[in-house]
């Protein structure tokens, strides 16, 4: 920071908290239940400055009890918000912010920004539980949702990670914690779906409201629509796609796609039991609470494309005075949903292997691979960072860590790596040249569980040097960062032990 520059002041902060015209029935005001000795544990540098502040913001007077769910800022205005929504496939009712506070909505140079605590004690929409976050899961979920924004996907951010001796009961006592998120809109495809389901006599008044403030805050080319819902829901299923592709691509299991749990931005929102792919199983399942395996890895697209036609069927209200009519609308709309995600995966994918033109034969070239990367759960992070030593005329790469050496049947990789080589000289491929591409969409670090729970361990215990550390880390995956080179080695074997699920 500049010495010569100004204090941040929180009192010049403009809050401008759009959503307070959503007071009620959308949100409640609603105070936090203040963390008793809270402390700072981490802070984003990279968040602060999407919201224009200094790195040190911290440091402000107030700042740690107003983000410990304590005294606020001068200007903000703490409200729960109410929503419903599909868990695992079935309705769950009326849901809402049972932990999380909405402290309100700043102007920043990015635009505004709501900031919101997770872990902040009771609020109306708890209903048995006790608003409370535990170190261990918000940990993850700090470093987690600046990991994804590090790999370029879209995503809730977070500012800032508060601990606090306060003892909380979940599978064994530990102690409590506040994420302080952030976000252009924490609004989900529940919104929408409580207040179509909890209409009275077909009065849909609030429905169309909340329809009317995302598309005027968030979606504004909708708006001249003929059927405004109708383009909204498009534009909702072409983010969704985009950023299911993102997922895939990098190995992101979020564990719990449930409505409530995406974002009608199409960010990456609520990571609860989350994981990274470390050996490629297209049909694992992240979340030690998902028995079903609703939400395996390979399942993640089509959940989200029945999650779509869950917010469709909420908007039918809006989209025209016949339901029949309106049905068959929305569902135009859904078309963009499979369209984008074919077309963003297949440039993500290609990317990946390096390719800069479209050839007969792409497709079986890179379906063989993954389906050899299956076989025997050939590490998915390391296979792709490595592909990019391969060389064009067919010679061994200059490497002490081969991609062939990650896969367990070697003469089927050195088969495909031939026709992988051929497929690089048709193109006129450079070596040089091809490696920093796929260098920078294939990531030598990401969030791998047992990396996570190091962190956390030894954060339990006072230290939190390592949560700091993945944090600068994980801010830039595509590096090299060879003295971090720890962080980019296969898992442990007993990383294969860990387990997550939706009370981590």
């Amino acid at each position: 920071m500049n010495a010569d520059a100004p204090a941040f002041d929180p009192l010049a902060l403009r809050w401008i908290n759009r959503h307070a015209r959503l007071q009620a029935p959308f949100a409640t005001p609603q105070a936090g239940e203040a963390l008793p000795a809270p402390h700072w544990i981490a802070t984003s540098e990279a968040a602060a400055a999407e919201l224009g502040w200094p790195a040190d913001w911290w440091q402000a007077p107030g700042a740690l009890e107003a983000f410990s769910a304590g005294t606020p800022w001068p200007g903000m205005a703490p409200v729960a918000t109410v929503y419903s929504g599909h868990q695992f496939g079935q309705w769950a009712g009326q849901l809402g912010d049972g932990r999380a506070l909405l402290l309100g909505e700043v102007d920043t140079p990015a635009g505004p920004r709501e900031i919101q605590l997770k872990g902040s004690g009771r609020t109306p929409y708890s209903r048995r539980g006790d608003g409370r976050a535990v170190l261990r899961s918000s940990i993850r979920e700090f470093l987690c949702s600046e990991a994804m924004h590090g790999l370029g996907i879209p995503t809730t951010r977070a500012l800032a990670l508060i601990g606090s001796p306060l003892p909380v009961q979940r599978e064994r006592v530990e102690t409590g914690a506040i994420v302080v998120r952030t976000a252009p809109s924490f609004l989900r495809f529940g919104h929408f779906e409580h207040f179509c389901h909890h209409a009275r006599a077909g009065d849909y008044r609030a429905l169309q409201q909340l329809l009317d403030f995302v598309i005027e805050h968030h979606h504004p080319a909708c708006r001249e629509a003929e059927f405004p819902a109708v383009a909204m829901l498009a534009e909702i299923a072409r983010r969704t796609a985009e950023m299911i592709a993102a997922w895939q691509s990098v190995g992101f299991c979020h564990g719990v796609m449930n409505t409530d749990n995406l974002s009608v931005l199409g960010l990456t929102i609520d990571y609860g039991p989350f994981g990274f792919l470390d050996g490629f199983d297209p049909q694992h399942i992240c979340n030690h609470s998902d028995h079903q395996g609703r939400y395996a890895f390979a399942q993640q697209p089509q959940i989200a494309w029945w999650n779509l036609h869950a917010l469709a069927q909420a908007l039918v209200p809006l989209a025209g005075s016949v339901p029949e009519e309106a049905a068959e609308r929305l569902g135009e709309a859904l078309g963009a949903y499979p369209d984008t995600l074919q077309t963003a995966m297949g440039r993500r994918m290609f990317a990946k292997l390096g390719l800069r033109t479209r050839q007969d034969g792409d497709r079986e070239l890179l379906d063989d691979l993954m389906r050899e990367m299956a076989r025997y759960r050939a590490d998915h992070t390391l296979v792709w960072r490595r592909l990019a030593d391969q060389r064009a005329d067919g010679s061994a790469p200059a490497t002490p860590e081969p991609a062939r050496d990650l896969f367990v049947d070697i003469a089927a990789f050195d088969a495909w790596a031939v026709r992988y080589a051929a497929r690089l000289r048709a193109e006129g491929s450079v070596d040089a040249e091809r490696r920093a591409r796929m260098n920078a969409v294939n990531p030598r670090f990401v969030l791998r569980n047992h990396l996570a729970e190091i962190a956390i361990q030894r954060a339990e215990r006072g230290d939190f040097s390592e949560v700091q550390r993945l944090l600068a880390v994980l801010s830039r995956p595509f590096d090299e960062q060879p003295d971090q080179a720890d962080c980019a080695a296969l898992p442990p074997d007993w990383a294969q032990t860990l387990a997550v699920s939706c009370s981590s």
